[in-house]
């Protein structure tokens, strides 16, 4: 091999090695992408459309402010013009009646404002639109939360679902393999071994449908927080449990003591609140255009001509005073006040409605969390008490003292309890969250 051969082979061989190390770092880096439920909490508020939207929601109502402010400010604005004559008119004295071109310019100061005080009552509407805005707000963080948390435990779940699937084909091989053995030592008959083999096809099938399942649901969960890249999640230790406890231990009817925190709390009852306020202003607004407006104005004005005429007056400053009444309006000003009344109607209705709305969640919620909390200890003594039985069945196979039903029978019940366990405990957690969406302290818990 000749040298140049030799340092050819030599740069290929290193181009190789940093390529192999580059894709295995690249690979491990992506599988390294690990999220606990408030980090994706965080990625979520900062990825979601629906929060954006709600968002820019808010800062349209610091515009309407900007605009309710301005009609209390006046209105300053330049004016200009040029006139050109056919010809010039001159008395028979020699005086210029009508010059030939004219120029005419100068700055006007504007300001109108009701007698009803309608502008204040409009900045007043603004202002509390801001806070409005600012709970609808946060009403959409914590429902979006709380679909973040539910896409989060199903994620979970279907891992769970998965390994459950993986154990129950890998008893299933033992006990197909234990068949054969005792089949070919002519302990059992070959019904036993065609049992086995049935029994872990459909476990395999299972599996398929586990991995399905989660692919399904890692989907779901990446669309929901907004993420592109490979990742995995951890299950992490929520607290929640804690200050629902401490809720009950302190009170004697949990529910009405959750719906009376809930009815604090809840940004949706907030928002209403304000909107019935903004309702009884929109009223005062409607009425004021019963009263009359009054206009303002001060002009400084400046014109020439060529020829200047006898009644040239190059510069001048005035101030006027205006006032408008107006008596008919086709029963415009009549409407506008009916209408403001009926929607206030609607905001009292709807905040009637939302107060049974959340009672209603509370009372679900909260006897879903108690239901759980109860059953799940039994599931895992359940659970339990199955892995045992299977044990001790395998074993009697194995020497011959349970055929194969027995031992078919007993994985039937393991795989049952351990897949109603999985569902319940991460149900358990997930009502929990529920729990706290509707106590309407989500979203402050997480920041």
């Amino acid at each position: 091999m000749s040298f140049m051969n030799f340092i050819f082979c030599l740069r290929f061989l290193v181009f190789f090695l940093i390529s192999i190390i580059t894709l295995s770092t690249v690979s491990l880096a992506r599988a390294s992408v690990e999220y606990s439920l408030d980090e994706l909490y965080s990625i979520a508020l900062q990825n979601s459309e629906k929060i954006k939207i709600t968002e820019e929601e808010l800062v349209i109502s610091e515009l309407i402010k900007d605009k309710a402010l301005s009609a209390l400010m006046p209105k300053i604005s330049a004016f200009g013009g040029y006139t050109k004559f056919n010809k010039e008119n001159i008395s028979s004295a020699g005086t210029v009646i009508q010059p030939n071109e004219s120029l005419l310019w100068g700055i006007r100061v504007d300001q109108t404002f009701s007698l009803s005080g309608r502008e204040i009552t409009a900045l007043n509407i603004s202002s509390k639109g801001i806070e409005k805005s600012k709970y609808d707000l946060h009403s959409t963080k914590e429902s979006y939360l709380l679909t973040v948390a539910l896409a989060y435990y199903d994620l979970l779940k279907a891992q769970k679902l998965l390994d459950i699937a993986q154990s129950n084909v890998d008893r299933l091989t033992k006990h197909r393999d234990a068949a054969l053995t005792r089949l070919k030592i002519g302990e059992v008959t070959k019904t036993a071994l065609l049992r086995a083999e049935a029994e872990l096809s459909g476990a395999i099938s299972d599996k398929i449908k586990a991995e399905n399942k989660l692919k399904l649901a890692k989907s779901v969960l990446a669309t929901v927080v907004g993420i592109k890249e490979e990742f995995t999640v951890r299950e992490s230790n929520q607290e929640n449990g804690n200050y629902i406890d401490q809720i009950l231990k302190n009170c004697s009817l949990p529910i009405q003591c959750f719906t009376e925190k809930a009815f604090a709390s809840r940004a949706e009852l907030r928002s209403l609140e304000l909107q019935k306020k903004i309702s009884e202003e929109q009223i005062k607004y409607a009425k004021g255009a019963y009263l009359p407006t009054i206009s303002i104005e001060g002009v400084w004005l400046k014109k020439e001509e060529d020829p200047p005429s006898i009644s040239l007056i190059k510069e001048n400053i005035y101030g006027a005073i205006k006032l408008n009444f107006p008596f008919f309006e086709g029963g415009l000003r009549r409407a506008e006040v009916k209408e403001a009344e009926s929607r206030k109607k609607q905001t009292e209705f709807l905040y009637e409605d939302t107060k049974k709305s959340i009672t209603l969640e509370i009372e679900s919620a909260f006897l879903d969390y108690i239901t759980l909390q109860g059953i799940l200890k039994s599931l895992k003594d359940q659970v339990a008490f199955a892995k045992d039985n299977f044990n001790s069945i395998s074993k009697q196979f194995q020497f011959g003292l349970a055929n194969s039903i027995d031992v078919m029978d007993a994985n039937t019940l393991l795989i049952t309890a351990e897949r109603q366990l999985l569902d319940v405990t991460y149900s358990f957690e997930a009502s929990k969250i529920k729990l706290l969406k509707a106590l309407g302290v989500l979203y402050n818990k997480k920041h």
